[in-house]
């Protein structure tokens, strides 16, 4: 049964603002539901009709510590009643040094580091980019089919898919090269996952030989789980056989933890689950709670390569993002939220791998932490993806209340980003929703 809380999805002050923003508003900013927000906390939006709808996208997985969390709600109004903007490059602040200091101790790696900050992920993954260019003197870079880095030209040429994110905006920054990135689902069928990671290796060494000398490799990006890839995750041995590869050559490994970070799959940085650290990281989306901020943590040697006044921007690193930023990181320890991403990914789990067994479509269950997606299939077997299953199902979610995101090349995952401060009860109201939905577009389909 729909909670009593859900009214008319969408509502009429909804569909009136609707009708505004297709006047006013290019049809390329995307939207998955058009219900428009009156005020958020916790783990709950309500919307302009009164509507109030579990969230299980968090922003793309901005909000892992909630909406409105009151700790950074407190610092962003002390710190706007200080001082809103400066500019770090004209007149410096405390704030900036402060976080800077605390990511530095926190981010993987047994080596002296730095932190810059910009504004979003794909400013995070542009500087790093600059960075490993400027330390190496080398200009290639090596990316992953199914990759998402961002939509600016250098981090939109290393992202995979082509529609909707880069037809008709080439053509792209030059001397970029890409591979597959490990799929055990979808791998072939005699293939183990020993056997997957060992071919795609050893494709990057053929890759040194047929198209780019390794000496002119400035670094290989990798997401170390996929988020716009539909979360997809790689093996240890894997991630471990790229290290080995950047040492090899001297190639910079950056990890992309932009949608990872901050708590979401369990670890403070999903590279910790690999045994590895990159030489350098960009962070985004939950490092504020929603806060325009991203950062680039790296080496010392690497991040001092480029010469003053080559990096940074005149928003960037804002004092009042950097005052969120640093309740975030406060909160995320005071209340172990890494601790309960674990809880919850587990809890969704075991619950979809119970849907799983009910519905053929639902083709692969995984996740790390907090982190969770499903694929869909029209066969099994085949493993022929649904993706019209899947934007059924995430329309039929916001009617009945609960919002959830597609993902995967095919677009036919459906990724569950839960804020990790969510109650018990309202994870396992979502989880009804969901349920509730599958069934009403299984009955369509059947």
């Amino acid at each position: 049964m729909i909670p009593s809380r859900i009214k008319e999805m969408p509502g009429p002050q909804s569909m009136k603002l609707h009708a505004r923003r297709q006047e006013a508003v290019p049809i390329g900013p995307y939207h998955v539901a058009p219900l428009y927000v009156k005020s958020a906390r916790g783990a709950i939006i309500t919307d302009v009709d009164g509507n109030q709808i579990i969230d299980f996208a968090a922003g793309i997985g901005m909000q892992n510590i909630g909406h409105c969390h009151p700790r950074v709600v407190k610092a962003i109004q002390e710190q706007t009643a200080a001082s809103i903007h400066s500019c770090f490059h004209v007149m410096p602040y405390e704030g900036y040094i402060e976080l800077a200091e605390k990511l530095n101790q926190i981010v993987p790696g047994n080596w002296k580091k730095k932190t810059m900050f910009v504004n979003s992920g794909a400013e995070a993954v542009e500087n790093a980019v600059k960075i490993a260019r400027k330390a190496t003197g080398r200009s290639g870079v090596l990316s992953f089919e199914r990759g998402f880095h961002g939509r600016t030209l250098m981090s939109l040429s290393l992202t995979s898919k082509v529609k909707p994110y880069k037809a008709g905006f080439g053509p792209f920054a030059p001397d970029t090269y890409r591979l597959p990135y490990p799929d055990y689902y979808r791998a072939p069928a005699q293939m183990t996952p020993e056997e997957v990671d060992r071919e795609i290796l050893r494709q990057i060494e053929e890759l040194f030989i047929k198209e780019v000398l390794p000496e002119s490799v400035a670094a290989i990006i990798l997401e170390p789980v996929q988020g716009e890839g539909g979360f997809i995750m790689p093996s240890s041995r894997f991630v471990q056989g790229i290290r080995q590869l950047c040492d090899q050559y001297g190639i910079a490994m950056i990890a992309d933890e932009i949608q990872t970070g901050f708590g979401r799959t369990g670890k403070l940085f999903a590279m910790e689950h690999y045994g590895v650290a990159a030489d350098i990281i960009t962070m985004s989306k939950s490092i504020a709670a929603g806060m325009p901020l991203s950062a680039v943590t790296g080496r010392t040697d690497w991040m001092d390569a480029p010469e003053t006044g080559q990096l940074g921007g005149t928003f960037a690193g804002s004092p009042v993002s950097c005052a969120a930023a640093l309740a975030v990181l406060e909160v995320l320890e005071e209340e172990k939220l890494t601790d309960r991403a674990r809880m919850i990914g587990m809890r969704m789990v075991e619950a979809l791998s119970g849907l799983q067994d009910q519905y053929q479509m639902i083709g692969d269950v995984r996740g790390l932490g907090a982190m969770v997606a499903i694929e869909l299939v029209e066969d099994r077997a085949a493993k022929k993806p649904a993706p019209e299953a899947a934007s059924r199902i995430v329309k039929k979610c916001w009617e009945n209340g609960l919002l959830v995101l597609s993902a995967g090349m095919y677009s036919n995952v459906i990724r569950f980003l839960p804020p990790l401060v969510i109650s018990d009860s309202l994870l396992e109201e979502g989880l009804q929703l969901l349920e509730k939905s599958i069934s009403e577009v299984a009955g369509i389909s059947g």
